[in-house]
């Protein structure tokens, strides 16, 4: 069935639940250290402003384990978004209940609520019914923006649907289907898929997916180690999952498919992530005393050659440790050739991806930036998900 999108739904003077995403990370003074995740969800908050709905906004944040903890309220938020919106923001002091339902009811058109994180309740994961009904109590239409938590079927993001006949997605969930769901269908080839991280497991789902649709496929990050180790590489003190090389092995038959896995070939070695240094050995040759923790310049320019050729690009995690300096270089060389692939569509998801494209200052040449790591994985993987399911019909 399709899915309505919030310029199609009639929400003129109606009550708009909208769920977002502001799980975002906070300053050791309690204030938002990143607000990408707000500023991504301000075309939907201010078409529904614009068009005088009475908007009713909720998010968790963190993992406050189901009771109210300081620590993970909305406020910082609130007053990040009303600096955002140049318009007051009215935080509730619970996610429902007396003091939330009055809050709401006073809204007028084109003003705007923010539920308290709605984690402070055990019965947002739980998906639980009368929760859900809670939630659906304050709304006339339901609208879903966090594509981020689109994977995960709770109160707010599938169990409210049940109670509300108008409802849809925002303008930050259509783009993202439609970027991500491209990636699905016929695109321009060759198709080059970069897939890094530190486990196969998380990601051997996506991979699967992926091989009947890519060209190439471009296997980087610890990930990369347990393939090694399956061809027979000496892989020292590398991370290496050792209960997936019959996984990697079966996997690395995707050759016969006509599909090009590319490994590295030298890495960056070091005694440990803290180290200050590496030295580039050959991938299937790292000594006893050392970790791969990045791929070598060799691998790097490779990687970049067949990015360069690229007509479709999808990119999920990082090459290596991004976060330390010493084994930050493959990462930024990726996302440097993702940036200036002349004439490709490419899709960046993940958070160290992402992070790597804004660190190399090309996040404006990726034709798509995907908020959801988990979610846009399993949307790859051809799961459908419970936030997108609960829109239908």
């Amino acid at each position: 069935m399709p899915i309505k999108t919030i310029s199609e739904l009639d929400i003129a003077g109606r009550r708009v639940f909208v769920r977002v995403d502001f799980n975002v990370p906070l300053t050791p003074a309690g204030g938002v250290a990143d607000d990408t995740r707000i500023r991504e969800s301000l075309p939907t908050i201010r078409l529904a402003i614009e068009k005088g709905a009475r908007v009713v906004l909720a998010s968790h944040l963190g993992r406050p384990k189901g009771k109210p903890d300081k620590k993970y309220s909305l406020e910082p938020v609130a007053a990040r978004l009303a600096e955002l919106i140049g318009a007051e923001v009215t935080l509730t002091d619970e996610p429902v209940g007396d003091g939330a339902r009055k809050v709401v009811s006073d809204l007028r058109a084109g003003a705007v609520a923010l539920l308290e994180n709605l984690r402070f309740s055990p019965a947002e994961e739980a998906n639980d019914e009368a929760f859900s009904r809670a939630l659906a109590s304050y709304a006339d239409v339901y609208v879903n923006d966090a594509f981020g938590t689109a994977h995960r079927a709770h109160a707010s993001t599938a169990g409210i649907t049940k109670f509300l006949a108008d409802k849809g997605m925002g303008l930050l969930m259509e783009r993202e289907v439609k970027f991500l769901g491209q990636l699905l269908g016929d695109v321009e080839r060759p198709f080059v898929a970069i897939i890094g991280g530190a486990k196969v497991s998380d990601k051997i789902g996506v991979l699967e997916n992926l091989l009947g649709r890519v060209d190439q496929l471009l296997v980087g990050g610890a990930m990369a180690n347990t393939f090694l180790k399956a061809k027979g590489g000496k892989l020292g003190r590398s991370l290496v999952e050792d209960d997936k090389l019959a996984l990697a092995r079966s996997f690395l038959k995707a050759e016969e498919q006509n599909v090009d896995v590319l490994l590295p070939r030298d890495v960056v070695a070091a005694a440990g992530t803290k180290s200050e240094s590496g030295r580039v050995v050959h991938a299937m040759s790292v000594p006893d005393d050392l970790a791969a923790l990045d791929v070598g310049p060799e691998t790097a320019r490779g990687f970049a050659d067949a990015i360069a050729r690229a007509k479709t690009i999808f990119w999920n995690g990082p090459m290596g440790v991004f976060e330390s300096e010493p084994f930050a270089a493959g990462t930024l060389a990726v996302a440097q050739a993702v940036a200036t692939a002349k004439g490709a569509l490419s899709v960046v998801g993940g958070g160290d991806s992402v992070a790597a494209v804004h660190k190399c200052g090309v996040a404006d040449k990726i034709t798509h930036i995907s908020t959801g790591g988990g979610a846009s994985l399993e949307f790859l993987e051809g799961k459908k998900l419970p936030g997108l399911a609960a829109l239908e019909g």
